[in-house]
């Protein structure tokens, strides 16, 4: 299995540029990151740094999202009009990013409900999905749609496979793909076979569940539910001190 350490939530000890070292000292050979940047358009110098980390680590970028107010409890800029300028400002970056990296799959998280608003979030979520998919295919690149779980993202419309499948059925592009995370589904009781043979999952996250540990310190068969799968699998979970020995038993 290809694993890729998702350095936004792993070896966060660490200043962010020197992540990607890490990781590569660790064994692996892919990192992703939610938006790593303050603003959703950081200047020059701040892009070509973290450009330059990466490379210099030896690692490829598997996964990025679009800029994303995570920092501030959000969810996503994709459906939340008050920040749509912002967002349509940082697609480019994004997808500059990734064309120089290598990327192929940038996420774009949905964005939690506005009361009020849901039907005008919908409508601009895919006006702002069908942009992205559009730039992203300059690139090569994968738009991801995520389903989180309700209880960690009450607000977040999201919860379930259908509900994703269904906005990316409706974008209508052909490079919408499905992020599958199997921790957010396993909260939610959803069969996590079907997703990952899903045909539109175009990437797959991990942690295990319930307390969104590393592997085998929940209740999820992760090694029996991956058998087989031979894509990327981006290692999003909390582990204060990165332990990676459970890897070993991933490999017998």
């Amino acid at each position: 299995m290809r694993f890729d350490v998702n350095c936004s939530i792993l070896f966060t000890g660490l200043p962010l540029l020197e992540r990607p070292a890490a990781a590569r000292a660790a064994g692996f050979g892919g990192v992703e990151f939610w938006w790593p940047f303050e603003t959703a358009v950081p200047g020059d110098k701040e892009v070509d740094a973290f450009v330059r980390a990466v490379e210099d680590a030896g690692v490829r970028l598997v996964g990025l999202n679009f800029a994303d107010d995570i920092p501030d409890g959000g969810r996503g800029l994709f459906s939340r009009p008050a920040d749509s300028a912002r967002l349509r400002d940082n697609l480019d970056v994004a997808v500059g990013i990734a064309g120089r990296l290598g990327c192929i799959a940038l996420n774009a998280l949905y964005g939690n409900r506005v009361e009020g608003l849901e039907r005008q979030q919908e409508e601009l979520a895919l006006e702002n999905l069908r942009l992205a998919a559009r730039k992203a295919a300059t690139a090569g690149a994968v738009v991801l749609v995520e389903a989180l779980n309700g209880y960690e993202s009450p607000s977040y419309p999201l919860v379930s496979v259908n509900a994703a499948i269904d906005v990316i059925e409706a974008v209508g592009e052909p490079n919408v793909r499905f992020l599958c995370d199997l921790y957010h589904l396993a909260r939610m009781g959803e069969d996590l076979p079907a997703a990952l043979r899903h045909p539109l999952t175009g990437h797959v996250q991990i942690a295990d569940a319930p307390g969104r540990g590393r592997p085998g310190t929940g209740e999820l068969p992760l090694r029996d539910l991956l058998r087989g799968y031979d894509g990327w699998v981006g290692l999003e979970y909390k582990d204060p001190e990165p332990d990676f020995s459970w890897i070993k038993e991933f490999s017998q």
